[in-house]
């Protein structure tokens, strides 16, 4: 779905800096977002999601050092391609993710609430599964200003693909809840612009889910049977180069009305 979700942000706190990767396309909107916290000069910075192993955005983002830290909002490979080589130029940092197949030099993000102090910022876990299994998102704070890092849970223009069968649709709509209650504090999502209201986008996207679930229902009981025939009626209005993609959020609608379609499964790693 394309359109504004909520105000965007206006100025974002001093601390908060976007490196934005040169990897436009129709899933990652402008490039995906590689944000970096600094509480203050000298301090050393927190960056949140890599992003591709391009050299020059690896680079800027190396340029930027003291690192004292990575964390990882979920494993697909526009937000973590980039950690081995990025960890390289920074000399060895520690890369949190939920996932252990991205975590380098720790121990991966399993404990909701997690927090972690130091460099001047206080940073929480926020536990929201439902695009991916890994999905996790920040709650960063200094000196009583906040910001949502949220990834690809909530995106800074249209909405998200729930990316069946990793992700799951019943978590999806628990996680965008969770983020409901994140009111007047900014989104800072992994594709798109900074977002005014993380809770109301949330709002925004538990509503378009919703409205989904009622046109997949009305889909099957016209007739269609399987994925593909469900996107072909109900994401009619989408450029049909998506339809791919949209048949992972098909998979994921169907699975949580107990209505599998036994299609072949869409392949996670598709461009």
């Amino acid at each position: 779905m394309t359109g504004a979700v909520t105000a965007l942000a206006g100025e974002l706190p001093e601390w908060v800096t976007l490196l934005r990767a040169p990897n436009p396309g129709p899933m990652t909107l402008d490039g995906t977002n590689t944000w970096l916290l600094r509480a203050a000069p000298g301090e050393p910075a927190l960056v949140v999601d890599p992003g591709p192993a391009d050299e020059a955005h690896l680079a800027a983002i190396a340029a930027q050092g003291p690192v004292g830290l990575v964390l990882i909002t979920h494993g697909h490979p526009d937000h973590t391609e980039g950690s081995m080589r990025l960890r390289d130029l920074l000399g060895g940092v520690r890369i949190l993710a939920a996932d252990p197949a991205h975590t380098i030099g720790g121990e991966p993000l399993t404990e909701p609430g997690q927090h972690f102090g130091g460099f001047g910022l206080e940073v929480r876990l926020l536990a929201t599964p439902g695009h991916t299994a890994d999905s996790v998102c920040f709650l960063a704070e200094r000196d009583g200003q906040r910001v949502v890092l949220t990834g690809d849970t909530i995106l800074g223009r249209g909405t998200t693909v729930v990316a069946h069968p990793d992700g799951h649709l019943g978590d999806y709509l628990s996680s965008l809840e969770l983020l409901s209650t994140y009111r007047g504090i900014p989104a800072l999502p992994g594709h798109g612009p900074a977002l005014a209201d993380c809770g109301a986008a949330a709002d925004f996207y538990l509503a378009h889910r919703r409205a989904r679930l009622d046109q997949v229902r009305a889909a099957l009981d016209a007739g269609a049977r399987t994925a593909a025939e469900v996107v072909a009626k109900v994401y009619a209005d989408v450029d049909r180069s998506l339809w791919w993609a949209a048949e992972w959020s098909v998979r994921a609608q169907l699975e949580y009305l107990g209505r599998e379609s036994g299609d072949d499964n869409v392949g996670l790693d598709r461009p």
